[in-house]
């Protein structure tokens, strides 16, 4: 969450990169961008609809005036439909410790749209120091199962026929003792398995104490501590007779040693075009790392080589949350990496294949109606007009000075010098971003600890809705009201082969007239959180699409037929026609 410095050979590049960002670049606050015109104004498209749905949660962060680092880090959450009834239900991790009294939460979405508080009985209603969540079918059993990332461990429930959840942890062999944060399921090599990889952050121990300039005491920053690697565990399936799957932890022996970091974001999704998926580790103050699938077990680290390891300046960020997307409508998907308020976020723009350039400033994000220093994000259609916008969550890491801003309610005392207003951008149709925060109040209008930001169409109604966390603070359900909205079409891909589940990793690429647009079914983005596996299109004006194209997971392909829009469609492998 601090970055480091750059090499020697890029002091002119920073120094370049320090004038242009003029005295709105500061370490501490709220910042305003280097311009003094108006901010723009803009489309309401994000309602706060959290009491009306009846979603109670708080984030205990653990906070007690200590200023432990791991109070600020967590807050992650789940988008999943855990019995399968067609709507998203919602997990919540808390973060007080495993003596604390705060459990982590359940909340089942009834037939009305409310949520209902399942937690007890449920085998999900652990404590801990926890981080994230990351959803998925490991034994393919038709049932989603759930990753939960701590400081300190990685824990595995699997669902039983009843619905319940229970740990098998230690019995499936996925063991990591260091401090998990994001994680994903992925099949790295094919068989049909969900493995998984365990983003870990820093070697970092409670008992360093830090402090500001003024000697006060401070949560401390990543460059205190060394990075640690990121785990890889293959999945062997369950033993004969049992359901449990069995993990093998293959992180030395697949290259993924030879490069530390301080971890913060995964995302998993093929970089090169080989139909084999790659991993992509945002890192924290350090350059991000790029494992690319050698196809035989093994990875290489590639981030510098194909543009991602390093932001615009040459420099290394605090880098944090990823989106992705094709947010200029070439064909090739984009990523979105967010940063600290005193930093440029970064906008890696693909072209050619495999190779990346952050573009952030050409395509209209240098100069937001203020600086945050951003956690989870998402890239987006909220007006379902076939291009993805873009919106993030804020909160500082260290105190600020804007006392201002009104905070969220029920946040906790000792947050509230970190909290920062949250922040929304409308994609224009030419691939440059337009703010329209000042116009959602609901969004962006009260301060917050933001830290994970998961996307999905909540209320089944085709508009992509948000669910937010706050470090110490309640999560917040946006629902979508934009009210120009186009048509709309949500893919479910499955594999029956595969006892029904999602098929992550899976590329969707639906034809509409000389358009193609381009999706990936893979929840584990943004930060410490799993999204919607359901992939999402704006379609328009265009109330009909000529056809669906899906690469599999696998590295097949199928052609699926065209139809009306304004629906959802299950495309099950095996079902569509062959190239």
């Amino acid at each position: 969450m601090y970055a480091s410095p750059p090499p020697p050979f890029l002091a002119t590049s920073l120094l370049l990169a320090l004038c242009l960002c003029g005295p709105g670049c500061r370490p501490t606050g709220e910042s305003s961008p280097s311009t003094t015109a108006p901010p723009p104004s803009g489309p309401t498209w994000l309602k706060d609809a959290t009491a009306e749905a009846g979603l109670t949660f708080l984030h205990d962060s653990g906070a007690k005036g200590d200023y432990v680092m791991l109070e600020q880090v967590g807050g992650g959450a789940a988008l999943f439909d855990y019995d399968n009834d067609g709507r998203l239900d919602i997990y919540l991790v808390q973060c007080g410790g495993p003596e604390s009294a705060s459990r982590n939460q359940l909340f089942h979405q009834e037939t009305n749209g409310t949520f209902r508080n399942v937690s007890e009985g449920s085998g999900l209603d652990v404590t801990g120091w926890g981080m994230g969540a990351t959803a998925g079918d490991v034994n393919n059993d038709g049932r989603v199962d759930m990753l939960v990332t701590e400081y300190g461990a990685a824990r595995l429930f699997l669902q039983s026929e009843e619905g319940a959840f229970r740990e098998f942890t230690k019995e499936s062999g996925v063991e990591n003792t260091r401090w998990a944060t994001a994680a994903a399921f992925f099949d790295y090599d094919r068989d049909g398995w969900l493995d998984l990889v365990v983003a870990n952050y820093l070697d970092y121990s409670p008992t360093h104490k830090c402090f500001d300039t003024t000697g006060k005491p401070e949560y401390c920053g990543p460059q205190n501590f060394e990075g640690t690697p990121t785990r890889l565990f293959h999945n062997l399936g369950p033993a004969e007779g049992s359901s449990v799957p069995r993990f093998e932890d293959v992180t030395v022996r697949a290259g993924l040693t030879a490069a530390l970091g301080p971890a913060l974001g995964v995302l998993c999704v093929d970089m090169n075009a080989d139909r084999w998926p790659d991993i992509f580790i945002a890192d924290d103050g350090k350059p991000n790392r790029l494992f690319m699938n050698q196809r035989d077990g093994t990875f290489r680290e590639e981030a510098a080589a194909r543009g991602l390891a390093y932001n615009n300046m040459g420099a290394s960020a605090g880098n944090m949350g990823i989106a992705i997307a094709d947010i200029n409508d070439d064909g090739l998907f984009d990523l979105f990496v967010t940063h600290l308020a005193e930093e440029q976020h970064s906008l890696w723009v693909q072209k050619p294949r495999g190779l990346f350039q952050d573009a952030v400033a050409a395509h209209g994000l240098a100069n937001p109606a203020w600086r945050g220093t951003g956690f989870g994000t998402v890239l987006a259609d909220f007006d379902q007009d076939t291009w993805p916008d873009l919106a993030f969550v804020n909160g500082l890491v260290q105190r600020g000075t804007d006392t201002s801003t009104p905070r969220l309610e029920g946040l906790h005392p000792l947050m509230h010098p970190y909290a920062q207003r949250h922040q929304l951008f409308r994609n224009d149709g030419a691939g440059r971003f337009e703010d329209i925060s000042t116009a959602n109040p609901d969004f962006a209008g009260r301060a917050a600890v933001g830290r994970g930001l998961a996307c999905g169409d909540i209320n089944n109604d085709g508009a992509l809705d948000l669910l937010a966390t706050c470090a110490g603070g309640p999560a917040q359900l946006f629902l979508n009201v934009a009210s120009r909205k186009g048509h709309w079409l949500q893919v479910r891909a499955i594999d029956p082969a595969l006892g029904g589940r999602d098929a992550y990793g899976a590329e969707v690429r639906l034809r509409l007239g000389a358009r193609t647009l381009w999706r990936l079914a893979q929840p584990s983005h943004s930060y410490l959180v799993s999204n919607d596996p359901r992939v999402h299109f704006g379609l328009g004006s265009q109330d009909r699409f000529e056809a669906i194209e899906v690469l599999w997971p696998d590295g097949t392909e199928e052609t699926f037929p065209g139809g009306a829009a304004d629906r959802l469609v299950v495309l099950r492998k095996g079902t569509g026609q062959a190239p």
